[in-house]
């Protein structure tokens, strides 16, 4: 039987969102390795919205995390909340901004920064059983923050503040220069990657999660 890898989403666009081809990329890496991928986000509000042709947040409209990343599951995804550590093999943390503004508030509040409990229940429930974890970009700050206790060793490539906040958090940021580059924790069963905090474009993003996701598939065997 195929391994049930969760792919937790965040929305729909890099500014206020999933990062949209971290997505795809990970669907592909996961699918070619054999897994089954069941797509997954909280039933809230993002934070805001912001329009992606601007960079500039829309007043006044309101958008969900579930209805907008269905868009890039293709309506097949499911609540958060009908979803458990049980039912899952595996868990991936794609980035964009939604990562750090509605998994988590690490944007707007850096180190009083908090996850939101749906979240943090999840990926500590997926620790506690040894089940591995995968976060690209800017992801790993929830994961640093949610498993804090377990002094995780995760990396977002070289950005020091974010690096800053995860260190503040109790967690250990392992720098990296390349996107290409994947630091496995191999006693927290975690594999993160830059992806692009430090991808120039489609094919370094690519060789950045493909080789996350083969690292991640490994623990599974």
């Amino acid at each position: 039987m195929a391994h049930q890898v969760g792919v937790l989403l965040s929305g729909c666009g890099v500014m206020d969102g999933a990062e949209i081809h971290e997505t795809v990329l990970t669907l592909l890496a996961l699918q070619q390795s054999g897994c089954d991928t069941v797509c997954i986000a909280p039933d809230h509000d993002q934070a805001h919205v912001v329009d992606h042709l601007t960079g500039e947040p829309v007043e006044g409209e309101k958008r969900g995390m579930l209805a907008e990343s269905a868009r890039i599951a293709r309506g097949k995804i499911k609540s958060l909340a009908d979803v458990s550590s049980d039912s899952l093999d595996a868990l991936v943390l794609p980035g964009g901004f939604g990562a750090a503004k509605n998994l988590c508030d690490f944007d707007f509040k850096g180190h009083e920064m908090t996850v939101l409990p749906e979240v943090e229940t999840l990926l500590q429930a997926m620790h506690a059983a040894g089940k591995p974890i995968c976060a690209l970009c800017i992801a790993p700050v929830v994961v640093a923050k949610a498993l804090a206790s377990a002094s995780p060793e995760v990396t977002i490539g070289n950005e020091g503040g974010a690096a800053e906040v995860i260190e503040s958090v109790g967690a250990k940021h392992i720098l990296k220069n390349s996107a290409a580059d994947v630091h496995i924790d191999a006693k927290n069963k975690i594999v993160t990657t830059p992806a692009y905090m430090l991808a120039k474009n489609l094919v370094e993003l690519n060789a950045s999660i493909a080789s996350a996701i083969q690292a991640m598939v490994k623990m599974l065997e």
